[in-house]
Order: C-alpha cells, then structure tokens, then sequence
C-alpha cells in the first residue's frame, strides 16, 4: 500500500530511539522528510544520520525537552524554517517514575504533567496553524495500553496518558472541519530500553531472573511475544497517513492481543 507521505513533513518527538524512532523510521521509509527531536544532541544527530543513510530523505534534528514550552516552539520554528510547514505530528514523551500514589509529592506530580500531558497540549497548539495553512494534517499520539487497563505501578502515567486521550477526542470533534484528524497509539510491550527496565525492576521486586519474568509476561500475550518497534512504528505511519483518513478520535492499541477491554 502507498501511503502517500512522499514530499509530506513529519516533526516526530522524543524519537532518538524506542517508540519515537519506530515512527520516524517507518514515516522516511514512505519518503516523507522528517524532523526529529529528543533531549541529548548526540543521540538524536545519530539517529538523524541513521535514517538519512536508511531512507535518502532529508532529516532536521533538534534538541528537544518536551516538559519546556520554549524548548517545543524551537523545535516547531526550526521545523518551518527548514521544510516550510508541518503536515504531520507524533506527540511523544518518556514515562514519568515508576511508584505508587503515596510515593509522590506535589513536585513530582507537576513533573508528569509537564511531561506527558502539557506537551501535548504544547506541541499541538504550535503546529495547528502550520497544519491549517496547509489544508490539514494528522496527529497522533503516542499513549499506553494503561490508559484502558491501568497498571500499578505507574499511576503517574497511568493519569497524564489518561489526560491526553481525552484531549484527543475532544479536538478530534473540534478540528475535524479543519480537516485535522487526531488519534492515539497505545502500545502493550514493545521491546523498547523503557520495557527492559520495567521489566529489571519487576524481576528484582519479585526477586526472580529477568529472563523468567519474560517468559512469563510473554505468556500472557496472545501472540506469544514482545512487539518490535518496527510493527509499531509502521502502524504509526498508517494512522498518520491518508490511507487512515476516515479514522480520527480512535485509540488503537498495539499489544499482541493483550488488553481484554472491549472498549
């Protein structure tokens, strides 16, 4: 299937690797030319490097700390500059500390919000008038299969990626007449350094070998195993593109299987 993102600009965050660089690769590979942003310069300029090796297309990276508002209209302004608009958006951030409700204080609370649920509101707010110049666009959002079956230890996230769900459909309603399609990604366990950690710090709490606990977690997926953040990204891209252009306001969940709400 031809997704149609040739010669279309994609600015995907928090992307210098797991599920971020899973969309941006998939997006290079349909030729769209891609801006890339994660906080360490020196990650992000080797990941830009290792798709435009991959792909051939013209790759922007930027250093990017999605919790700074500043940081997020840097990151847009460079994007315009250098491609002349936006078409396409992946808000993306990395998960806020693992614990439980009594683990954290106000500051802590603040941070998650800042991170994971105003950066959302940020970056769409940016790109919405580059989006609208160009007659439309897409944006999709990069979730947790928590926020329909929330997970214990990570209350945290399990509220703000909650948050930004609702803010999606909400503007799923508003900017539909723009012809702005929004929607979320939610995936189950990828194998990404985000899952290896959590599962690290599962086989210490329960106090077996990490490998037992992977054999377990992988028992309870229909399909038998972690996912790749190439499958990932490559849904990612399908939502984004035109080929998806009568979904908007959805949640798609990639997980092996493994959710069992029917919602």
């Amino acid at each position: 299937m031809d997704l149609k993102l040739k010669g279309k600009v994609a600015m995907v965050a928090a992307s210098s690797k797991g599920l971020g660089y899973g969309i941006a690769q998939a997006l290079a590979q349909e030729g769209a030319s891609i801006s890339i942003g994660s906080r360490t310069q020196e990650d992000i300029e080797t990941s830009a490097e290792q798709l435009r090796d991959e792909t051939g297309v013209p790759v922007l990276a930027s250093v990017l700390d999605s919790s700074m508002p500043e940081s997020i209209r840097q990151w847009t302004d460079a994007t315009l500059n250098e491609f002349g608009g936006v078409d396409k958006l992946v808000v993306n951030a990395g998960g806020p500390p693992t614990g439980k409700f009594e683990d954290f204080e106000d500051e802590d609370w603040q941070a998650a919000f800042d991170l994971n649920l105003f950066s959302a509101v940020r970056m769409i707010r940016a790109t919405l008038p580059l989006m609208r110049k160009r007659g439309g666009g897409s944006i999709l959002t990069v979730t947790s299969m928590s926020v329909k079956e929330p997970i214990d230890v990570l209350i945290l996230s399990n509220v703000m990626r909650s948050g930004v769900t609702s803010l999606v459909k909400s503007l799923s309603i508003q900017l539909a007449p723009d012809n702005i399609r929004l929607n979320n990604l939610m995936p189950g366990r990828i194998n990404t350094d985000r899952v290896r950690s959590l599962d690290a710090l599962n086989s210490e709490k329960q106090g077996i070998p990490i490998e037992q606990l992977k054999t377990a977690n992988q028992a309870k997926i229909p399909l038998g195993r972690y996912g790749t953040i190439e499958e990932f990204g490559r849904t990612g891209a399908f939502l984004l593109s035109d080929a998806a252009s009568y979904i908007t306001g959805s949640s798609l969940a990639v997980d092996g299987g493994v959710l069992k709400t029917v919602w």
